[in-house]
């Protein structure tokens, strides 16, 4: 939301300075330089990404456009999930717990929290880990090691859409000097016509110039930067869950387990110690009833 409140303030601004400076409006509606500018930079994304980065791209800029981040909220729920998990392993042993994570879509612990099942790379990761202790034989280090290198590999994956449509912004004011070079061509194609003709002309072809820097700097540029610090925010989101799962992978109680993932929780978003006390309380209770 607050992306396309910027975006509109860009706008507004530039237009508003070029109509305070009686400017015209209509010059700067060159249809033909957009179409030349925004084309041939889609083309260039197309030219330099396979599929599955395009779509990463389309849902970075429909998540910047919706607002993103991992709410404090989130956080709290995902606490309690692994507090659940934890406790019953703890309790019943840690054979208890495999059919949930053999199946979480049938786990009567998991199917209360229905966006953890939501999110594909959440589930697979904290499963897969669990899977691993419940093994038993592999040392908490190597463990740590495997989530290490997993959360790697996300991270790289889930960076490329925003490299694409960072070199796209990057691409934008060579693009619009490209739209600027065709719009002088086709002046030079009307000297000897009227003056207002060649005028018309000339101030098309700088607003080739214009649109190109603006959407680099004004539009693409930020919404790119905004789905970088997004992917921070969960990159962040998975480094909570890795220090909670290894601590209880370690041995340490459920409870502190959780406190040590609380603690990891960027403070902007962070849950206080008696919220997340409570959470895990009522849980308790619930699991016990």
């Amino acid at each position: 939301m607050f992306s396309i409140i910027g975006i509109l303030v860009v706008l507004g601004s530039v237009i508003g300075g070029f109509l305070m400076e009686k400017g015209k409006l209509p010059v700067l509606i060159q249809p033909a330089e957009f179409l030349t500018i925004a084309g041939a930079a889609i083309g260039t994304v197309l030219a330099a990404n396979p599929m599955h980065v395009l779509k990463g791209v389309i849902a970075g800029v429909l998540g910047v456009l919706k607002g993103g981040g991992v709410p404090e909220k989130r956080y709290v729920e995902s606490l309690k999930m692994l507090f659940d998990v934890f406790s019953k392993a703890r309790k019943e042993g840690m054979i208890a717990i495999e059919a949930d994570i053999e199946e979480p879509e049938k786990s009567p612990i998991f199917s209360k929290y229905p966006q953890f099942l939501k999110d594909h790379h959440v589930s697979a990761f904290v499963c897969d880990t669990m899977r691993m202790a419940v093994t038993g034989g592999v040392k908490a280090l190597d463990v740590d090691q495997m989530m290490e290198l997993d959360l790697e590999v996300h991270h790289h994956t889930s960076m490329q859409p925003t490299q694409a449509l960072s070199s796209m912004a990057d691409a934008l004011p060579g693009l619009g000097i490209v739209a600027a070079v065709l719009g002088i061509v086709v002046t030079m194609g009307a000297l000897g016509g009227p003056p207002a003709e060649i005028g018309h002309k000339v101030a098309a072809a700088l607003v080739g110039t214009f649109l190109g820097i603006l959407l680099c700097y004004g539009v693409i540029g930020p919404v790119a930067a905004n789905m970088t610090k997004g992917l921070e925010e969960h990159h962040a989101f998975y480094h909570v869950l890795r220090v909670t799962l290894l601590a209880f992978i370690k041995g340490t109680s459920p409870i502190l387990a959780v406190e040590m993932g609380r603690r990891a929780i960027p403070e902007h978003v962070r849950p206080k110690f008696a919220v997340m006390e409570k959470a895990c309380r009522e849980k308790g209770a619930e699991a016990g009833s």
